[in-house]
């Protein structure tokens, strides 16, 4: 497929955090990620106004676990389509539960149908994720596949007003908060395997490749950061089917993926 990318899984980041080749922390949350011209490779399956707001009702009840904890839980409405997602809060992070569904340009639809956009969400190249026309920010304007522009964080992206794209660290804190086996229990508990322990309902969504074609439903899912890795590449949070790790991975970025939003 012609993909470069760093199979660092949250997993294995975590253990490198807590005890380091020789014992001592070597890994924190603070570290910059590798940028992809230096990294090893592997390979895997794989306009509308700019006043827009969003606004979100939060309520607790227990997760979705036979332990203690509790969970919050509310909704978020995109007032630029009116579409209503549902927002879950894990760690100190608050994230869509479902996929971003708004249509923007060089945004598609799995195998182009429209039924896998209600069901998946879109699937966004890099520049579009990141709105580099500057549609509803400025953080991410200009940047996009073939240019090395390193924007400030937070970026909102395409997301709704009050949320933003997530950052590689921001990823990396969803993974700690979650624990061993994010990579199992961040998935949706139908359409592939997964205990959903948090609601936050991943679905094997696939993705979309620069020369049309698709891939990977049933058994990937990507998700884009704002954290680029050189001109041609960004990183990525990918699950697989059958593994319990999640994957902070290098992609290209004319590639198409999923889009989860985080809170401001």
């Amino acid at each position: 497929m012609g993909r470069k990318n760093i199979a660092i899984s949250c997993l294995m980041m975590l253990f490198l955090a807590a005890c380091g080749e020789n014992g001592d922390k070597s890994v924190s949350l603070d570290d910059e990620p590798v940028s992809a011209e230096n990294s090893s490779s592997s390979s895997s399956v794989k306009s509308s106004s700019s006043n827009a707001t969003s606004s979100s009702v939060m309520s607790a009840m227990p997760c979705k676990t036979d332990s203690a904890d509790t969970c919050e839980y509310g909704s978020l409405t995109d007032q630029r389509d009116g579409r209503t997602y549902k927002i879950v809060k894990i760690g100190d992070q608050w994230w869509m539960a479902e996929n971003l569904d708004y249509e923007s340009a060089d945004s598609y639809c799995y195998k182009d149908t429209a039924s896998n956009c209600v069901k998946y969400g879109r699937l966004y190249t890099w520049a579009a994720a990141i709105d580099s026309v500057g549609l509803f920010g400025k953080n991410g304007k200009g940047c996009g596949d073939g240019i090395k522009c390193t924007p400030a964080e937070p970026v909102r992206g395409v997301c709704p007003s009050g949320w933003h794209l997530p950052s590689y660290g921001e990823w990396f804190a969803l993974c700690s908060a979650v624990g061993d086996y994010p990579g199992r229990d961040l998935k949706s508990s139908t359409g592939w395997y997964g205990t959903d322990v948090y609601g936050f309902s991943v679905l094997p969504a696939g993705i979309s490749f620069s020369e049309g074609s698709f891939g990977g439903e049933g058994s990937a899912a990507y998700f884009w950061s704002s954290t680029e890795a050189g001109s041609g590449f960004s990183y990525s949070m990918q699950l697989n089917s059958n593994d319990v790790r999640v994957f902070l991975d290098v992609e290209y970025k004319f590639e198409r993926f999923s889009i989860r939003c985080v809170k401001d």
